[in-house]
């Protein structure tokens, strides 16, 4: 018998979305547009209360991964001196795009060495969305969807195993520390796989506005949270507890169950999509909270990279 995929509850979920609130899922023309240019490598930046600031410099790059299943294109940015706990992140549903490198930037200016990278890499390159996307687009929202019914619970893993092991094997990523993940909608139940599939390596892992995180399936994501060692942060958007109030509770009682340290929380007037700066549901506000929780997670299970990384 197949496995179910994570894919089935992330469908399942936007068949419950209106038709309005799939065109807030759209990227923000105004708001990408607006993104400051990517950093090349050697441009000297730093984090300083969640802005990026004179003093660290800094290396970013397009890398290409090689996986089981292919060649995946990635980014990847990290401090241009010293090793660092490595990060990967999972994007949304949009894919691999100039916002995520943006914020894989930042990241990496608080002392880490960040890998963003493209899930959708088996069936095309990044952009894997057009410009400014469009959930009301019926083609445009049958493109997405059939590039999300191409990844399950199998290449999860596969992909994860092989990116952290990328990872590993670069000069700017400190071993000795334990890794972090991050996921953001369909890259949630990545974030919780990729945990379970490497507990002695993975000891942070975040999601943001994930979807299908709990499901009725016998493949949950969230079933796997005792085979993990990981410290969690499980941000939820407020429109998402209205459709599933109870998820909350059952990840909850299952960190609990499995006494794994987790803080899942609802943010409160945000909507699916609200943390990617090139969203039409940005909430400038609470993302900038999630993202101030986030490094807290990974200051308490990585280690103080911060202040190191800041030259103090």
């Amino acid at each position: 018998m197949c496995e179910p995929d994570d894919f089935d509850a992330f469908a399942h979920r936007a068949g419950e979305l209106s038709r309005r609130q799939f065109g807030a899922l759209a990227l923000g023309a105004g708001l990408a547009a607006a993104l400051p240019p990517l950093l090349p490598a050697g441009v000297a930046v730093a984090q300083t209360a969640g802005v990026l600031a004179a003093g660290v410099t800094m290396q970013g790059a397009e890398v290409e991964i090689r996986t089981p299943d292919g060649l995946a294109d990635a980014y990847f940015v990290h401090p241009a001196s010293g090793k660092h706990p490595g990060v990967l992140i999972w994007p949304d549903i949009f894919g691999l795009r100039p916002a995520f490198k943006q914020m894989a930037t930042r990241l990496a200016g608080s002392g880490y060495a960040v890998l963003v990278v493209n899930p959708f890499y088996r069936t095309k390159r990044a952009p894997t969305a057009p410009e400014h996307p469009d959930f009301n687009d019926p083609p445009t929202r049958q493109a997405l969807m059939a590039l999300a019914g191409t990844l399950n619970a199998a290449t999860a893993v596969t992909d994860a195993k092989a990116f952290v092991a990328y990872l590993d094997a670069q000069n700017a990523v400190d071993t000795k520390s334990k890794a972090g993940t991050t996921g953001y909608c369909m890259g949630g139940p990545f974030v919780l796989r990729t945990a379970a599939a490497m507990p002695e390596r993975i000891g942070a892992a975040a999601t943001f506005h994930g979807g299908g995180l709990v499901t009725d399936k016998p493949d949950s994501p969230h079933l796997l949270i005792g085979q993990s060692r990981a410290q969690y942060l499980i941000a939820i958007a407020a429109n998402d507890d209205e459709r599933e109030p109870d998820a909350k509770r059952v990840l909850r009682e299952t960190f609990d169950s499995a006494h794994r340290p987790a803080e899942v929380e609802v943010y409160p007037g945000t909507m699916h999509g609200w943390c990617p700066p090139d969203a039409v549901v940005y909430n400038h506000d609470q993302a900038e909270r999630a993202w101030a929780r986030l490094l807290e997670l990974f200051e308490r299970a990585l280690g103080p990279r911060g202040a190191r990384a800041l030259g103090s």
